[in-house]
């Protein structure tokens, strides 16, 4: 589970309003059901590929007719059932908790259209009892596709500076800086290859070490990563700016830093914009 963000009114940045009629959230929305179906279609083409439920048997061309729309079909209740869920269950419940009910919630009509749309496809009229039957390889199917989307779309992890009035912290990663960056402030930490980017107030050096490592070892700071490539310390954030579904943050130094889908809502309620 994800620590939660800290709530800071001092430090909250605000960005420009959208324009009058502008829905603030519209491209990110449309966004998110570009990806869900995106995964779906490849996860049509993965079941194609490998034959699932006794299909093998059948010419991959068929077998792609059978699965695609199928998974597109599936993606498409899926994320619509799960607006739904989220508004039902609310924000604070666990994204497994929600996914566990809505593997369920969505098992039980796809297994109607894939029951429907076999006896169209295949020619071969299905009983009312192969609904049983095939409720549980398309609720192993719902689980693996909604373990999936929950794992794309968690939030980056995020380092806490300690409560005021304590002790400062000894931050590993200060260790790290290359001589010409000691005693730097950091603004950020960006994955390049193998390498990372450090964005300092010395300005910036390249070293090797992985993301994931340099995100445990920055905890004392204050940031979160706010993107697969990119870790942001908070009080580097001078502003925000959105560009259609792009999110982006402005950091002392000038460099921008990225902010994915699943991080806007997170950072945006902890006031970093």
């Amino acid at each position: 589970m994800q620590p939660e963000l800290r709530e800071s009114s001092a430090s909250a940045r605000e960005t420009p309003k959208p324009a009058t009629g502008e829905a603030p959230n519209a491209g990110l929305w449309a966004n998110d059901w570009v990806r869900v179906f995106a995964a779906a279609a490849a996860a049509g083409v993965f079941l194609a590929l490998t034959g699932a439920m006794n299909t093998f048997e059948l010419p991959l061309p068929t077998r792609l007719g059978y699965w695609l729309p199928l998974m597109i079909a599936g993606g498409f209740v899926g994320n619509a059932l799960g607006w739904l869920v989220r508004r039902v269950v609310g924000p604070s419940v666990n994204s497994w908790v929600i996914g566990a009910v809505l593997s369920v919630a969505v098992a039980v009509p796809i297994t109607g259209i894939v029951w429907a749309y076999s006896s169209f496809f295949l020619g071969d009229a299905m009983r009312l009892p192969d609904l049983v039957t095939l409720f549980w390889p398309v609720l192993v199917i719902s689980i693996a596709m909604t373990a999936l989307m929950i794992v794309v779309n968690q939030p980056g992890r995020v380092t806490h500076a300690p409560p005021a009035g304590a002790p400062a912290p000894s931050v590993r990663f200060m260790e790290r800086l290359p001589a010409k960056l000691k005693g730097a402030v950091i603004y950020a930490v960006s994955a390049e290859d193998h390498y990372l980017r450090l964005h300092t107030s010395k300005g910036s050096d390249l070293i090797l070490m992985r993301l994931s490592d340099a995100i445990a070892e920055l905890d004392g700071l204050e940031g979160a990563q706010t993107h697969r490539s990119w870790w942001v310390a908070r009080e580097a954030v001078e502003s925000a700016r959105r560009d259609g579904d792009k999110m982006a943050l402005t950091l002392k130094g000038g460099a921008e830093a990225p902010v994915s889908r699943p991080n806007v809502k997170p950072l945006r309620d902890a006031g970093w914009y």
